[in-house]
């Protein structure tokens, strides 16, 4: 049933042993619709399969328009002017990431897309020359010796929501797919080459080359470079990833058969969503349908834990925003079941000084700067591709994620057709062991499934044999 509110019975009357009808009250008119103010965009949630006709007439009765509409998972993306839309519509029913980002101010801005992200900006560009030495990071899971076994198959797609991908990078332009490439950052797929090209970030394009690139004459090599990538812009050009975005994202990938995606980032502005609280409600549930809906169409998601160095499954405050947390808060995407939880080792194979931590899947090579490699042997965050057909380093969790979904890939193309749950039970096997060490007092939990490595560093080797 729709959740649009239905039509009250008339009220009938007794008089004098008859009934009669009483004339309904008559209701105020409408207040107009504000024309000018500055325009948000929401996620605005509705019984799964409500008709697209109603959706249509409940924004346009609340002042808002329909950007797109889902009807498999009863999610609208809605754009108002109204300063009280969301009141309009239900406010555990809607949200805006955009109008809580402006309605915090600058300051609070600054601090959502501060160090966290900053820690994720390039720290390196290498010279020209043979670059296959320098990845530390390849070595580690044994990506190397799997690829001159397997390197992937052309028919497993891999999805990588993020800042957009540099197409015409000489280690990239063979694996994109402009095909099943799309920009959703408005929260309605757009399928110009424009609109999944990247502008003011190459995150996205350093995450592409570690799932897939490869170049020989600069003797860079990614994971499983036999495989297809897809562009799948969800960042804007402020650098924000609100959840409209991250929802035309995971549907884009259920309606076009993507294998993986990887996901290294998290749902701003963040950093904790509460099912439980106006606004993050709305925002909540229309992430976790998305993302269910693209696990039944057969899509592995994997995520980057996040680098706060925190125990996400004890929140005791939102470093971004003011709001109360508790356990049943989570960061999206990766608090959602079924998506694979990454959390980043550096080049000694222990957590990364930055990495999160708690209910984690599987670790990966994500750097960390007080772990330095040996002269020879890369910088300190693992190297991959970046802007103008170069190669540079960044360090975090979203440099992790790839990893894991790298050697996923492989598996994918292994067992074609393979379900998502028992593809991540493959990623999870394949891991070889790491323990808490005696200092990592924090760690907690057995070998094979702990709170800092879960069930251990992924191994691109056993993917493949």
């Amino acid at each position: 049933m729709s959740r649009l509110r239905r039509m009250a019975a008339p009220l009938v009357l007794a008089v004098g042993g008859g009934l009669f009808a009483a004339a309904p009250a008559a209701e105020a008119a409408p207040a107009a619709c504000d024309p000018t103010s500055t325009p948000y965009t929401y996620v605005v949630t509705y019984d799964p399969g409500t008709r697209a006709s109603a959706v249509d007439k409940e924004l346009a009765a609340k002042c808002g328009t329909k950007v797109a509409y889902y009807a498999e998972i009863g999610v609208a993306i809605a754009s108002s002017r109204n300063a009280d839309f969301q009141q309009k519509i239900g406010v555990y029913r809607a949200y805006s990431g955009g109008k809580d980002v402006a309605s915090q101010g600058a300051t609070a801005s600054a601090r959502s897309l501060g160090a966290v992200r900053t820690l994720e900006d390039t720290r390196s560009v290498a010279a020209a020359g043979d670059l296959s030495a320098q990845q530390w990071d390849m070595k580690a899971i044994h990506a190397p010796e799997a690829n001159k076994i397997y390197q992937g198959s052309r028919a497993v797609t891999v999805g990588v929501l993020d800042s957009g991908i540099e197409a015409t990078h000489p280690a990239l332009k063979a694996a994109v797919d402009p095909a099943a490439s799309a920009g959703c950052v408005t929260g309605a797929p757009d399928l110009s080459p424009a609109s999944w090209a990247p502008t003011t970030s190459d995150h996205g394009t350093h995450v592409a080359g570690t799932i897939a690139g490869k170049d020989p004459a600069a003797g860079f090599t990614g994971i499983a470079p036999g495989v297809r990538l897809a562009s799948v812009k969800v960042v804007n050009d402020s650098g924000y990833i609100f959840p409209e975005s991250a929802v035309c994202g995971f549907v884009w990938a259920a309606r076009h058969g993507f294998a993986v995606t990887n996901n290294s980032y998290y749902i701003d502005p963040g950093l904790f969503y509460c099912p439980k609280q106006p606004g993050d409600a709305a925002a909540f549930e229309a992430v976790r349908r998305a993302v269910r809906f693209s696990t039944q169409r057969g899509v592995l998601n994997v995520a980057a834990a996040g680098n706060d160095n925190l125990d996400t499954t004890k929140p005791e405050s939102d470093p971004n925003r003011p709001h109360p947390v508790d356990s049943s808060c989570g960061i999206l995407p990766k608090a959602i079941d079924g998506v694979v939880n990454v959390s980043s080792v550096g080049y000694a194979g222990t957590k990364s000084s930055f990495s999160n931590y708690g209910q984690i899947d599987v670790t990966a090579p994500g750097g960390d700067f007080v772990q330095t490699p040996p002269a020879g042997e890369g910088p300190a965050c693992p190297l991959s591709t970046v802007a103008g057909g170069q190669y540079g380093s960044k360090c975090g969790t979203s440099m992790a994620s790839p990893h894991a979904a790298g050697v996923a890939a492989l598996l994918a193309s292994r067992f074609r057709g393979i379900p998502p749950q028992l593809l991540a039970g493959l990623l999870e096997g394949e891991a070889d062991v790491v323990q808490c060490a005696a200092t990592e007092t924090a760690c907690t939990g057995p070998a094979k499934n702990n709170t800092y490595y879960g069930h251990g560093l992924v191994n691109a080797l056993d993917a493949v044999r």
